[in-house]
């Protein structure tokens, strides 16, 4: 070796080592300033919703990310407004566009993107003690910050000032002991940081001077402000419990994904229509476009947009709610489509169709009467679009008792013409052609970027062509085409099955058997109507019914007066509204009349106010909480539930057990027997029935 060389290394290598210790030393005094702002702005955090804990929330600090070692989670809160994952982020210049946000000129949404797959891992985890999807919500602090409030990607966005609100206004969803559950799972899932970041070089550990202690001065939020946000959440309105603490059963089943459409049925009261308001929350937070909720009932989708906006406010605008028949009439009117629906006029229509060719066909000579083949061509031929007599004589008419040969089917396409050239001739439509129509169009020029998901509630109660119709929007996509329902609560003449409609449910179907709204001797009390009935499930199958696995409620037995008269059972059905609002204590909005006919709903109302009652008509019932005794008819309070129900005019012949052996009759009686079987499930805590002859 030449005298130097060796000096000539070790300097060099000195000087590499000098380097490399100042560029660790730059990057350590770095991570320092970045720790040390993180150490201010989360514990600015933590003071700031500290107040909470006054209103039953444990706030979780330094909380391992589940499933590593070192991610760190700032803080958990668990409380009565459910659970919130909390960061922190000391981002100056923040600028929200659209769905992106600018730190700067640097697009940091990626960033939240890792906070939202921190809630679904919660959610998934806490899905399996019943906590809602919903109700656990990732929340970003900006330091420094206020005035500001979005959402990008399922992630809440507000300023340091807006903090305690933004949690504490939520309110009550949780009761203690479901806070408890909850605590229990999250502290399982999110472990206590126990060791400090790792220490790279070998020096000895630093003496750390005293941190100055936050004065009262320092307090970013007035003791006022701090106040007024407290009062907001004492003052927010409870919601039910069902709406955020499930059974897992059904927590899973919002989340759960599926490959194509699906459907969830099971019997009264297990929480299907619950399912399909959170699937949709869930839905409108993860896909994009918008999700479609619709139903037979009129009246119905206003209740559950309701319902949706108090369990999950941030997704409400997300979501539609619309009747199938007031969604066909959009689809027309927004597409210039011109039609005239009069069902006075349609009424008078088919009357002058049977007149003319009715009467005096096999038709008029047998023992059905004109309604009966109303509904044949209502339900049977136009509810599945059949333009062509070949298709008709060949068709297996789901839930039709009365067998029909070729001559027969033969006269009924013939009335069914003479109807349709009496529409033509008229200039009108039936409410069957509204969704032809719409059906028509959405062939013509689909919407399929409007909707990402379609639910549908009640399905039993659709024709074949409206589920052709819904199905249309988003065809076969993952998670697309939810269909909920329950054969047994079919209370319309006709069916269809899903092969008809063009599509399949096969490995994609859910049972729920779990009854959480009614009581043991409630359900008793309303399956001995349905006991052994058969129906033609829309799956293809004969089917006789789910039965519940469990009702785990128990209460008083359903009360039965038998009436003289009608003025008798008028009179006793005002004592028990009495006696429940009264001695048993049930609010007046708990307690609801369902009559079988429109007529015997009105002589109610009637009596009601005479009694001094107040009175809401189901027709006009929102959904809004109202000091108000719910009066309607039966097929207006399908997917609703009240504490007290009472249905006043059940004639004597309802309660025949024996069917009668006439096929009409057979079909009328159980559609009839359903439907009250419908009514009764829509009870809580306790039935009444008035039975006449």
């Amino acid at each position: 070796m030449v005298a130097g060389d060796s000096a000539g290394a070790e300097s060099r290598r000195q000087l590499a080592l000098a380097d490399a210790h100042e560029k660790a030393a730059a990057e350590a005094r770095a991570a320092a300033g970045r720790f040390g702002i993180a150490e201010v702005t989360e514990k600015r955090t933590a003071r700031t919703l500290a107040p909470l804990s006054g209103l039953g929330y444990f706030l979780l600090a330094d909380r391992c990310w589940p499933g590593t070692r070192r991610a760190q989670v700032d803080l958990v809160v668990v409380g009565p407004g459910g659970v919130f994952i909390v960061d922190t982020k000391a981002w100056a210049e923040v600028a929200v566009d659209g769905d992106r946000i600018f730190r700067g000129d640097a697009d940091v949404t990626d960033e939240l993107m890792s906070l939202a797959d921190l809630a679904d891992v919660t959610q998934a985890d806490l899905a399996e003690v019943g906590l809602a999807p919903g109700e656990v919500r990732p929340l970003v602090v900006l330091a420094g910050r206020g005035g500001l409030d979005a959402r990008i990607a399922g992630v809440r966005i507000v300023g340091e000032r807006d903090a305690l609100r933004a949690i504490a206004s939520h309110g009550s969803r949780l009761t203690p002991t479901q806070v408890d559950v909850v605590l229990a799972r999250a502290l399982a899932l999110f472990a206590q940081v126990s060791a400090p970041a790792p220490v790279v070089a070998s020096v000895p550990e630093p003496v750390l001077p005293t941190v100055p202690r936050e004065t009262d001065q320092d307090a970013l939020l007035t003791a006022e402000e701090v106040n007024d946000a407290l009062v907001q959440a004492v003052l927010a309105q409870p919601i039910e419990e069902w709406m955020s603490f499930l059974h897992p059963q059904q927590a899973k089943l919002v989340r759960r994904s599926f490959a194509g459409p699906s459907r969830v049925r099971g019997p009264a009261g297990t929480g299907k229509t619950v399912v399909g308001l959170h699937r949709a929350a869930h839905l409108a937070r993860i896909k994009p476009g918008r999700v479609l909720v619709t139903t037979y009932v009129r009246t119905l989708p206003d209740v559950l947009r309701e319902l949706l906006r108090r369990l999950a406010p941030e997704a409400v605008d997300r979501v539609d709610f619309t009747g199938t028949h007031a969604f066909a009439r959009r689809i027309l009117q927004e597409r210039g489509v011109r039609f005239t629906l009069d069902p006075a006029k349609s009424r008078e229509a088919f009357d002058t169709a049977w007149r003319r060719v009715g009467t005096s066909s096999v038709l008029g000579n047998g023992t059905k009467n004109h309604d009966y083949w109303a509904d044949e061509i209502e339900h049977v031929i136009k509810g599945r679009g059949i333009s062509q007599f070949e298709h008709y004589a060949d068709l297996t008419r789901t839930g039709r008792r009365h067998p029909l040969n070729l001559s027969g089917r033969q006269a009924v396409w013939d009335l069914y013409c003479a109807y349709d050239s009496e529409l033509r001739r008229r200039g009108i439509n039936d409410f069957a052609d509204l969704v032809l129509l719409a059906e028509a169009e959405l062939r013509r020029d689909p919407m399929h970027d409007t909707y990402s998901a379609v639910i549908v509630d009640e399905a039993q109660d659709l024709s074949c062509a409206m589920v052709r119709m819904l199905h249309s929007l988003v065809g076969d996509e993952p998670d697309g085409f939810t269909l909920i329902g329950d054969g047994q609560q079919s209370i319309y003449p006709g069916g269809y099955t899903l092969a008809e409609a063009g599509l399949s449910v096969a490995g994609r179907g859910v049972v729920l058997d779990i009854n959480y709204r009614n009581t043991a001797q409630i359900v008793g009390f309303a399956q001995r109507l349905v006991a052994g009935d058969e129906y033609a499930d829309i799956e293809g199958v004969l089917a006789r019914g789910d039965m519940p696995s469990s009702v785990p409620r128990s209460g008083t037995a359903p009360v039965i007066s038998h009436c003289a008269s009608r003025r008798e059972l008028t009179d006793t059905m005002v004592r028990r509204v009495h006696s429940v609002t009264k001695d048993i204590g049930t609010g007046i909005g708990d307690v609801a009349v369902l009559c079988i006919t429109r007529r015997a709903a009105m002589d109610a109302t009637a009596a009601l106010l005479r009694a001094g009652f107040p009175v809401v008509n189901l027709e006009e019932y929102s959904g809004v909480p109202i000091d108000a005794i719910k009066v309607g008819t039966i097929k207006r309070a399908k997917g609703l539930e009240f504490k007290q129900v009472l249905i006043p005019d059940i004639r004597r012949e309802h309660t025949i057990t024996e069917p009668p052996t006439d096929d009409t009759e057979r079909e009328r009686w159980d559609l009839t027997r359903r439907e009250l079987y419908v009514a009764m499930t829509r009870a809580r805590d306790g039935l009444w029935v008035g039975i006449s002859s």
